[in-house]
């Protein structure tokens, strides 16, 4: 297994060690993690782990594709892999969020709604020997998914010292791409999708 292809698994693993240390009942087991006082806003240390760990499986996709394309090492695993472990990592992680109240579900259900209808668009296109390739609309989504998930984490630290809704703007306009970036590649195969009707 070549190193792109570690690191995909790597980003796979560190999902359910995330979700693990934020759900873990420590209150039960009578464990309890420090909230550090920033100004008003409270930040527990739970958090910061959280975020850690997200940040470090967000840089091995960083990391990954990067190395696959440099060294020619694409392969089909890494090609299937990949966007499994990057949706498990920021879906998964949405969903937390939503189940805690950091962000509103709505933006959840319409970017993981967006997720599987791109799928299913790009099973369509396959179909017809049509490659629908990831444009500026879909990556940029991902990146203002990433920030937004950031910014949830750190209960909008430290814009909430100034009492800006960066967190909230950011999950709002990452729901908006979403959803344009969804239709684009509905778009580029809605003919495919409705020949036989």
């Amino acid at each position: 297994m070549n190193l792109p292809n570690k690191l995909t698994l790597l980003r796979i693993i560190l999902v359910p060690l995330m979700v693990l240390v934020w759900l873990f009942p420590y209150r039960y087991l009578g464990l309890s993690f420090v909230t550090y006082e920033i100004g008003p806003v409270g930040l527990p240390l739970v958090n910061i782990v959280v975020l850690a760990i997200f940040c470090i499986a967000s840089f091995t996709d960083f990391l990954d594709g990067n190395i696959a394309r440099k060294r020619n090492m694409v392969t089909t695993f890494g090609k299937f892999a990949d966007p499994i472990a990057d949706k498990l990592l920021v879906n998964i992680t949405l969903i937390i969020l939503a189940c805690k109240g950091m962000i509103p579900v709505v933006c959840v259900i319409i970017m993981i709604g967006r997720d599987i209808i791109v799928d299913g668009c790009r099973m369509i296109a396959s179909q017809h020997g049509v490659v629908v390739a990831a444009g500026m609309l879909g990556k940029a989504k991902t990146v203002l998914q990433m920030l937004a998930i950031i910014v949830a984490l750190l209960n909008n630290l430290p814009f909430e010292l100034w009492s800006l809704p960066v967190g909230d703007l950011l999950i709002w306009f990452a729901s908006f791409v979403s959803l344009t970036s969804g239709y684009s590649y509905f778009a580029q195969v809605k003919d495919y999708i409705f020949e036989s009707m």
